[in-house]
């Protein structure tokens, strides 16, 4: 069974991944739906590893806010690092 750090280093790879493979940026609610905890998230984004940024959005006449993550170029550079 891996350790506590070893599922944190793991997930923040595989997070990176997922945020990497979309140039447009991946919603709060697809991370979620992939298993990704707010913390994780907001771990990404102070360590300067992602970005967010509020889309708002109209459906059903109602607006929405939309919180979209993408990858910055430390966090690409971290995940190339890792990967070599």
């Amino acid at each position: 069974m891996p350790s506590r750090v070893q599922r944190e280093r793991r997930d923040r790879r595989r997070a990176l991944t997922v945020l990497a493979g979309s140039a447009d940026g991946v919603t709060e609610a697809l991370m979620l739906a992939r298993g990704f905890t707010i913390p994780l998230l907001v771990e990404l984004i102070h360590a300067g590893l992602a970005s967010a940024t509020i889309d708002r959005v109209i459906a059903g006449g109602r607006t929405l806010n939309v919180v979209r993550l993408k990858i910055t170029d430390v966090g690409r550079q971290e995940l190339a690092g890792r990967a070599g």
